[in-house]
């Protein structure tokens, strides 16, 4: 797939493909109202328009991003509404049936990211978005919505699926993967290890989609 990517924005890559591979096995994507979080190009909008999709909207903090996901869906004549702000910001708008997202997961040195690494930096341990995605998406979803969300083992998956079954959805891994480190975590292969995040000489990881659904009156605190 050809894609229009402005300077700094994330380049679809293994994960992106991941999670628009588990966006298309799903059986309840025409018509759906949909959601890409941390949109980054818009290639799982791109994913949900084939699919069927019946709207569409995209949330991202980078405006490039955003400037990158109009261009992708409107030189294929897509319509897609656009949000700047953190995932959050789409609590104000009506829920979706389909929540998908691709958030910054890889572990940092510093607690707060900036510039191009805003798309993949998440502190320490990298469930800085994460933490926040796992309590928030729940709230996103209409009372049979699903959501998707992609990211490495060397994120904890378990703690993922933990934290979604605290808010009373369904949470389970539909698909994963290996793939050889990217240079992100090439980079920074020592200090993954000394933090005991990988193995010592580890240059591979797995990647996960996490699948959330939501049944009617699941959810614990639910929104009004």
């Amino acid at each position: 797939m050809r894609l229009i990517r402005a300077p700094g924005v994330y380049r679809p890559q293994a994960d992106s493909w991941l999670l628009c591979r588990a966006l298309r096995d799903l059986p309840r994507i025409p018509g759906a109202r949909v959601l890409d979080a941390c949109a980054g190009t818009g290639v799982a909008t791109l994913a949900a328009a084939a699919a069927g999709a019946g709207s569409l909207t995209a949330i991202d903090l980078s405006w490039p991003a955003l400037l990158s996901t109009w261009l992708n869906c409107r030189v294929r004549g897509i319509a897609v509404e656009l949000l700047h702000g953190d995932f959050s910001a789409a609590l104000r708008l009506p829920r979706f049936d389909l929540v998908v997202a691709n958030p910054p997961y890889v572990p940092a040195a510093a607690s707060r990211a900036r510039g191009p690494a805003l798309a993949w930096d998440a502190g320490p341990d990298g469930r800085s978005v994460l933490d926040r995605l796992c309590h928030t998406l729940p709230d996103l979803l209409t009372d049979r919505g699903c959501g998707l969300i992609v990211h490495s083992a060397i994120s904890d998956p378990d703690r993922s699926l933990c934290q979604l079954r605290g808010r009373g959805v369904a949470a389970q891994v539909v698909a994963g993967g290996t793939v050889p480190f990217g240079p992100v975590l090439r980079s920074r292969e020592r200090w993954l290890a000394e933090r005991g995040h990988i193995r010592p000489g580890q240059d591979e990881e797995e990647l996960v989609v996490i699948r959330i659904d939501r049944t009617e009156s699941s959810v614990v605190g639910d929104r009004q």
